[in-house]
């Protein structure tokens, strides 16, 4: 058989190798304190759960839902308005996704040329790389370095890099390293992709995961930003809607338009009920919120302050539910100290080169554990001597 050449670009998910990896470990009756993968343990609040459960009791929303409901574009705009002070079109400026994921996967389908260039985050969150791939792109990475706070620096893309860039990714609060970007980055990158013309997609996924009291803004509230790009946002972590894929993008009315004209051939338009849930997440009672965002700074010093105290030196994320962390000086590569981390001690957790040439020497945590399990993590973690000794 003969399949497409751009499959070249793949190989098995990073969280598909680690779920085999943790699957062979529990089948010789080894637990595993599984820290690798994102996916919030945290359930939505009971409003809107009876908001799903009474939608899809009623036998009429098992249609093709085709188009976003005009409720739900509305109460998005909305819940822009108050949460971060921009006012969007309903009827033009909002699209539906079916949760970020599938977004991030199929934009560039919608912006990019086979050859065109995409500027993306290293390290980033994969799907980031992939789609544009998919949609035969050729990748310039942006670094995200340590000593530069993890910031991207325009500066330090070539000319004739971007001059030819017609696209780019950026995400902050971010996604492995954890940082939140300063108002005059946004500035910068606003000043940066008129000048070459390049449209932004910015994905604001953990912008309520935001921990000591800090604020996250829109990348939509800037001055200028509607007129260069969109706006991804996600229920997933803020309300605890990860499996029933809800996200938007948000913004530039041309590029939600190709968006919107994209799914009309590739989808049927999200689940009615999941729409009724989206509605009430959004505009029902917010104490939700404050409440995960809570667990998750909780979890977030108990596992950095118990690391930390046994030798492995965790700084506290700024925001997002991950942590990362650079790896012990006894190890030289990040995907076999996460191999000799889950043999060894049964916590597993995700190397950080899988996010990019500029993740490795890392790994990154996610805070989905309650907190006696995290503290238990640490303790194996400890009794296992991984952090003493290149076993």
């Amino acid at each position: 058989m003969q399949f497409a050449r751009r499959m070249n670009h793949f190989g098995e998910g990073i969280f598909s190798r680690l779920l085999e990896m943790k699957r062979q470990k529990e089948e010789k009756g080894e637990p595993v304190i599984d820290l690798s993968v994102g996916a919030p343990n945290i359930p939505p609040a009971k409003h809107i759960t009876d908001a799903l459960c009474e939608a899809a009791a009623d036998p009429d929303n098992y249609i093709y839902a085709i188009n976003d409901q005009k409720e739900l574009t509305e109460a998005v705009a909305v819940w822009y308005q108050r949460r971060y002070g921009v006012k969007l079109d309903p009827s033009s400026e909002i699209c539906s996704l079916l949760g970020s994921q599938e977004g991030l996967a199929h934009i560039a389908l919608s912006i990019v040329d086979e050859g065109d260039v995409v500027l993306v985050p290293d390290p980033c969150y994969p799907v980031f790389a992939d789609g544009p791939l998919l949609a035969g792109a050729s990748l310039f990475f942006m670094p995200q370095r340590k000593e530069k706070d993890y910031l991207i620096d325009f500066s330090e893309i070539p000319e004739d890099i971007a001059v030819k860039a017609k696209f780019m990714i950026v995400s902050y609060p971010n996604n492995p390293t954890t940082v939140m970007a300063p108002d005059s980055f946004y500035e910068k990158l606003i000043e940066f992709a008129k000048k070459y013309n390049i449209i932004v997609l910015h994905d604001n996924a953990y912008s309520e995961l935001v921990f000591d009291q800090r604020q996250c803004k829109s990348f939509l509230s800037f001055p200028g930003a509607k007129e260069v790009g969109v706006e991804f946002n996600s229920l997933s972590k803020t309300y605890g809607l990860a499996g029933a894929r809800i996200g938007f993008c948000l913004g530039n009315q041309e590029v939600v338009g190709k968006i919107k004209t994209l799914k009309s051939n590739m989808d049927y338009g999200m689940f009615i009920p999941v729409q009724i849930a989206a509605i009430a997440a959004i505009t029902g009672d917010q104490t939700c919120v404050g409440t995960t965002r809570e667990a998750y700074e909780k979890r977030r010093d108990a596992l950095c302050e118990h690391m930390t105290r046994i030798g492995w030196r965790m700084e506290k994320p700024q925001a997002t539910m991950f942590v990362w962390a650079e790896i012990p000086e006894n190890f030289q590569d990040s995907e076999t100290f996460s191999r000799k981390l889950l043999e060894k001690s049964g916590v597993l957790v995700t190397p950080g080169s899988a996010f990019g040439p500029s993740g490795e020497g890392y790994v990154r945590l996610a805070l989905v554990q309650d907190v006696a399990v995290l503290i238990q993590a640490a303790d194996q973690v400890d009794k296992s001597g991984i952090l003493r000794f290149n076993i």
